[in-house]
This record gives structure tokens, sequence and C-alpha cells, in this order.
């Protein structure tokens, strides 16, 4: 009989997206052995489809009044648009490594716009208060995965593409690695190693109206928080402004960069009324209720949506800096941006919360760290600013490969038999949800859970809605043992597939539910109709999700504070 296929490793990154692939290149070149395991093929990570940029304080671009931009005022803007619940330690780190993070990815391979004067090109971005959004047109996350991927190949380090991880291995309260199914061969696999890192990127997919990819399911929270560890700030789900109508295909905020303007049925540019300073350009929560606002009165077009007017930038200037975005409208839309306005409506985007980890990217299961959007170090706390997750990416990428590194380094290779008891438990369970039979189907019951959390967790929530909408992801959660997959083979089951990721959907939408329904106040993504107001004496805190006998709990923890005091935003 064949030995189960274990494989040792001194680190193993699970993702394949700008996080990984930065991680992973860092513990290299520290002669540690590392290998990468992703859904997808590394280039088909979500991290490519990132638009907008990169925010840096490299001063290319004055600001208004020539003044000169400064990681300061960068780490000002982030915490104000976060509405004061992000970490300030966190942020200071990830501004001060800003620049040198965007000339180092240039170094590496990284084509950036450029300025006239040959400098690379900066625009400005919502909630920002300088042009700092270093960019590639409007493919900037695929350049960088691109580049990333590039060097990861060069230094020869293994990639296990196409294999979903399928549980964390804990041996004497650590963790020691994972499982995870070859998709194409259906064989389960056992991965032994020093140290972990989730990198597995969001949780869009638990929402039907969403700009993520279909893999983006929450898989690293969920096996975290099933694991031992615990989440924070799940409650902060970030709606971006502009997603394609009918289809929540991203249109990047670099699109209003540029110059666009938002506008009603009625012909107005309604952001004046919401946003009187910064208009266009206000932090995306401000944006998308604005938006949402405009429909629900009455003021937007057929179909839900208002238009993204480009027109007045002329072709030129679209061709040049906004291609992806064009060819987005007239494949998707059947709209020039050239000659007519682009359909959009809010979409969800971005998951603030995540994995709950220190400055360092340990969670609080030792052998476990996170890093990325599947992590909350919380530099984004109630909101993200357009143009730092994709910073966040690969500064934390890096910082965390370091932590790791040091960490590792005089551990002694952990034990192989919790894998293979592992390995075994997942062979058994896999055949088990195989050999159901006369149960119901999957996917009516992913589209009810997808249908709950757009409407009664949304951009505008509300208490009694929300307790209506935790008691049917409850509901749904106990059909899963009911359903029944008509697909019996064991290679390249998609169905399979998408069975074990609704099993992980179900404990990030709890947390998430659970943490809107107890935090009583408004606070950047997080507007609740029945407590309109931030609440900085009961609520400046981070929401913490833990596993207690089988049910989530929820308690609080301190926002870390430091150079800026709570303020009112005006935008």
């Amino acid at each position: 009989m064949a030995r189960p296929p274990v494989h040792d490793y001194d680190v193993i990154i699970i993702g394949g997206g700008l996080t990984g692939l930065r991680a992973a290149l860092q513990i290299s070149r520290a002669d540690l052995s590392c290998a990468i395991l992703s859904k997808v093929h590394p280039l088909r990570s979500h991290s490519v489809a990132a638009q907008g940029g990169m925010n840096a304080s490299l001063r290319n671009v004055p600001g208004s009044r020539g003044a000169i931009d400064s990681w300061e005022r960068h780490a000002y803007d982030t915490i104000k648009g976060s509405d004061y619940l992000a970490d300030q330690n966190s942020v200071v780190l990830m501004c001060k490594e800003a620049a040198a993070t965007v000339i180092e990815l240039e170094h590496m391979g990284t084509v950036w716009s450029r300025l006239e004067n040959g400098k690379i090109a900066q625009r400005p971005f919502g909630g920002a208060g300088f042009p700092r959004t270093c960019y590639a047109a409007d493919r900037t996350g695929h350049n960088i995965l691109h580049t990333l991927y590039e060097q990861v190949t060069d230094k020869k380090i293994p990639v296990y593409e196409e294999f979903f991880v399928t549980s964390l291995v804990i041996d004497s309260g650590q963790c020691t690695g994972c499982t995870a199914l070859e998709i194409m061969t259906g064989t389960v696999h056992g991965f032994c190693a020093k140290a972990t890192l989730m990198a597995t990127g969001g949780f869009g997919r638990i929402f039907s109206r969403s700009t993520n990819a279909i893999i983006n399911t929450g898989d690293g929270q969920a096996l975290a928080i099933q694991a031992g560890a615990f989440l924070k700030d799940m409650e902060f789900v970030q709606f971006h402004p502009t997603s394609l109508k009918g289809t929540n295909i991203l249109i990047s905020e670099a699109a209003r960069g540029e110059g666009g303007i938002l506008i009603n049925r009625n012909g107005e540019r309604f952001m004046t009324r919401y946003a009187p300073q910064s208009v266009d350009l206000a932090p995306r929560d401000v944006v998308a209720r604005a938006i949402e606002q405009e429909i629900v009165a009455g003021r937007g077009f057929d179909g839900g949506c208002v238009h993204l007017d480009l027109r007045h930038l002329g072709e030129e200037r679209i061709r040049e800096r906004l291609p992806g975005i064009r060819l987005i409208a007239i494949d998707f839309a059947g709209v020039d941006p050239i000659t007519e306005p682009i359909p959009v409506q809010p979409g969800q985007h971005y998951s603030m919360g995540g994995i709950g980890v220190g400055i360092e990217g340990r969670s609080g299961l030792p052998g476990l760290y996170a890093a990325g959007e599947c992590a909350c170090v919380s530099v984004h706390g109630a909101n993200r600013l357009g143009g730092n997750s994709l910073l966040e990416t690969v500064v934390f990428g890096r910082l965390v490969a370091d932590s790791i590194i040091r960490d590792v380094r005089s551990e002694p290779v952990p034990a192989s038999e919790p894998v293979l008891s592992a390995m075994k438990e997942m062979e058994e369970k896999i055949n088990g949800i195989l050999g159901r039979s006369g149960g119901e189907p999957l996917f009516p019951i992913i589209d009810s859970l997808k249908e709950t959390m757009d409407t009664k967790f949304g951009i505008f929530r509300e208490g009694s809605i929300m307790v209506k909408g935790l008691g049917e992801i409850y509901k749904l959660r106990e059909r899963l043992g009911n359903i029944t997959i008509s697909d019996k083979n064991r290679a390249a089951n998609q169905a399979l597939i998408r069975y074990l990721e609704l099993e992980y959907m179900f404990p990030v939408a709890e947390a998430v539910a659970l943490g809107a329904i107890m935090r009583k106040e408004s606070r950047g993504s997080h507007t609740r109709m029945d407590y309109p107001a931030r609440d900085d004496d009961h609520f400046l805190n981070h929401t913490i999700a833990s596993r207690q006998n089988e049910e989530i709990a929820i308690t609080y923890a301190p926002v870390t504070l430091g150079m800026f005091t709570p303020e009112e935003r005006v935008y």
C-alpha cells in the first residue's frame, strides 16, 4: 500500500496572491524551506483584479497649494478614514514602509505608470489629502502579481496549485501543518511545518453582490476560528460604491481619481450634498451610502444604479489611464465610456475584519500566522481607503515573514503522526459526503445564504432585521448534513469543493452577523439605522469572535491609539 503523501517544510503558506508570494520570497531568502498552497493558479488569485493602485508618500505630485505629502499625513488619512478603529501602531508601520515598498517592487520589475518627468505617477484617491496612489494604468494588481510570481518562479519555490486546504493540524495546542485536497486527483495530502501562514484573502462570496472572485469564500478565516484562533472586527464589510450594474465587476476608484463624476437620473452631481468638500472622492463608505440613498429615493436609473461619467476626460486620457475599465464597460455593459456613462451600483468589495493578529502577524494559536486581507492587523479599522490594500499585502507579507523566520529557526521539526491522523479523518469525511444519497441539492442553500447576507447585513443595517438574518443562517447551517452531491467522483469534483467552501462560509457569516448585531453604533462601513451615531464611549473597541462550545462568542478588546485622537469625520 502506497504511503500517504506527506510533505515537510519549515513554512507552509496558504494562498498564492500578493501576500503569499511576497512572504514566500522573504522566507526563501532566509534559506528556509517553504511551499505555497493555492486553490487556483497564483496568477488567478484575486490580487490580479486590484485595479487602482498602491498608496505611498513618494511626493512626486504635490497637493493643493503646493503642499508636500509625508508618511504622517498618510497615517492621518488612514486613521481618519478608518473612523478611528485602526490600531495606530500598525498604521504607522505600514505608512513608514510604503515608499520603500513601491521602489522595491519597481526594482523587481513592476512597470509603474510615469509622469512626464519620469517619476512614478500618483493619482488622488478617496479620503486622501494628497495624490499618493501609485499605479500601473488600471491594472496595478495584475502587474505586481506577475512581478512577484516571476520572482517566486526564479527562486524555484514549490507551488501546489489547485490544492484546497481542508483542515489545520493542531498538536498539543500548536499548529503543525494542514491537510489539503488535490482538486484534479481527489487525493488528500498532508503538510507538516514549523509555521503556517494564512494568506487566503477575503470572504466576499458570502454575499451575492460582490466584486470578489468566486474563490473568496472565507476559507482562511473559517479554518483559523475552527482551530482555536480568533477573528476580529468581522462586521466591518466594505461595499465599493462603483461596481458594474448587474455583474458587479469592479469599476476602480481610479476612474474617480482621474476626474470621473457620479450623476443621478436628474443629471445632478449628487455627491455635493453628501460630501461637499471631497465630493466624488470621499471615502468609500460615504459614497456607497450616498449612492444607495439616491437609489432608494427614486433618483437612480432603472435597475438600481447611478451613472459614472468619464466622457469629459476625453478619449486620449481614458485610453491611457483607464484602458481596463473601458474594456470591462464595453464587454460587460455594452457601453463605451468615451461616449456613454457607466451604470454602477454598490457591491461588497473588501473585508476589514479577519484573523486577529498582532503587529508581527502572530495569531492567538502558536504556529499560525496571518497577513493580507484574511488577517486583521487593523490597519483599516472600520473602513479601508482605496490604495491601502495592495500596500498592506506586500508590506505585511514581508514583515510577517520576517517574524516567522525569527520564530522558527530554532524550532524542532514537528512530528508527522498528527498530520497522518488528520489525513485519515479527512478521507473519512470526504467519503461520507460523497456517500450521501436522497438529500437536497447544494446550490439553493448557497444562494439562500448569500441572499440573507445581502438583504440583512448590507450597507444599511437594523437590529431586528439582523436578528432575523442570523436565525436564517442557523437554519441553513442545519441543512448541511442533508446535502447530496450527485457527482461521486473524487477527481476534479467542483461540487465537492463548493460544498467544502459552504462549510467555511457559515462560521464567517455567523461572525459577521453576531458582530453587527452587538455593535450598537454606526462607524465606518457599519451603519445602523437604529443606532445612527458613532459611540466612542462604548464601542471604540475591536470585536473579538471566538469559538466556545461549538458556538461563536463575542467579546471586545481596546483599540491601540497613538498619534491621533478621535474626531468627527467631515468630508
